[in-house]
């Protein structure tokens, strides 16, 4: 399927296109971070703390008397890069873990599937709490975590695809011809699997910024001042009923982005499945 069939398709599901505006329009506030906000997110005026949203600080500011507009601002740029990060992180461990043990099968597949089963006895949540502090309280070493625990994931997705493409026709002409093992994943197994991964990817992003914020909202990922979304739920929830908007704001950002990302995923997978279209 072409890229632009797989358009014309996604064009047709307006919650996809809805989830592709929402997705498209944070990646620009997170690149164009500098330009939008409109105040320091760092500058605090303890004054001033608390301020309910007015025409100078739409959104208000928070229990420092930080803007908290621009501090969502600028954590688009931080969650986003969360999002991608664990991503490649999960996915360049779990891809070739996955390949590796649904091609060879036999006692190489026993081996990575225990050793995937042992990661995935533990709750998601709970092993990378167990990661972060076991590897240090920082935003790094929760990035690390969130893409270690999303490594099965990924190995048991491209095991059962690699176990379906290791038998058809042209992988076993390519074995045929002498092409080796290494050859056959990198040229012929990997390549077929990129429909799946993407749209795996596009749902686990969604995934690593919900973990990535409630590893900040305990105190485990990103730390103060920094201003992430799941740090600034954490900091403002004690001012909840006097100063709603310090947690309100953060919380729906969390809530539209994920939002838009689960659509977009749910999009792509029915664009990039033939069998959707019957």
């Amino acid at each position: 399927m072409t890229w632009i069939a797989v358009w014309r398709q996604l064009k047709r599901n307006r919650l996809a296109l809805l989830g592709l505006v929402i997705v498209a329009f944070f990646i620009a506030v997170a690149l164009f971070a500098p330009l939008l906000a409109p105040h320091d997110p760092l500058a605090q005026s303890i004054a001033r703390a608390g301020e309910t949203p007015s025409a100078q600080h739409l959104l208000g500011r928070d229990e420092l008397g930080r803007d908290v507009l621009s501090r969502l601002i600028y954590g688009a740029r931080i969650s986003l890069t969360v999002g991608l990060i664990t991503v490649v992180i999960g996915a360049g461990i779990g891809v070739p873990l996955g390949a590796i043990s649904g091609y060879f099968g036999g006692r190489t597949d026993l081996v990575i599937q225990r050793l995937i089963d042992i990661m995935l006895a533990f709750p998601a949540m709970l092993l990378a709490i167990v990661l972060v502090s076991t590897l240090g309280v920082n935003l790094e070493n929760a990035m690390i975590a969130i893409g270690v625990v999303s490594i099965p994931v990924y190995a048991r997705l491209v095991r059962g695809t690699t176990l379906v493409l290791r038998d058809i026709e042209y992988v076993q002409a390519a074995r045929a011809i002498g092409l080796s093992n290494a050859g056959i994943i990198v040229r012929h197994i990997i390549p077929n699997l990129l429909s799946p991964l993407i749209v795996q990817s596009t749902l686990q992003i969604a995934t690593a910024i919900l973990w990535a914020a409630g590893l900040s909202f305990l105190g485990l990922g990103a730390q103060a001042p920094t201003p992430e979304w799941g740090a600034m739920l954490s900091s403002g929830r004690t001012f909840i009923r006097n100063a709603p908007h310090i947690v309100t704001f953060p919380g729906l950002t969390i809530m539209i982005t994920v939002l838009g990302l689960n659509l977009l995923g749910d999009g792509l997978r029915d664009a990039l499945d033939p069998r959707m279209k019957l």
